[in-house]
């Protein structure tokens, strides 16, 4: 079981945590459909995502409308917001255009990503 870490003044009750946390019963829903990718990059700053991120990638959930998604264009994978409203691809950085996918036939969105673990090294 997880145990609560107070960021100000330290708790002395959890000086001893003996009991193992698996990842996997938090974070991930569908263990089947779950993959996991390295983010490269910076289009997505501005999500929270940055370069070297760690994605947990879930292929079972809907891709719904402002979701962060991984979607391959002409066989290249791209992690982007999707904005189904206007058929776009979206960075979360003013650096980087939108990427039109109305109508393309060679869009296939992989999943959704649904966590992303950073580093602190």
């Amino acid at each position: 079981m997880a145990s609560r870490v107070a960021a100000g003044f330290p708790s002395p009750a959890d000086d001893f945590v003996d009991t193992k946390l698996d990842l996997n019963e938090y974070l991930i829903q569908h263990p089947a459909a779950t993959i996991f990718a390295w983010a490269e990059g910076d289009s997505l700053r501005d999500r929270g995502i940055s370069d070297g991120d760690l994605l947990i990638i879930d292929r079972a959930l809907e891709h719904r409308h402002g979701a962060v998604v991984v979607a391959a264009l002409e066989g290249e994978l791209t992690c982007k917001i999707l904005d189904r409203r206007h058929g776009r691809l979206l960075a979360a950085n003013p650096a980087y255009p939108a990427i039109d996918i109305a109508g393309r036939e060679d869009l296939v969105i992989e999943g959704t990503v649904i966590y992303n673990i950073k580093s602190q090294s």
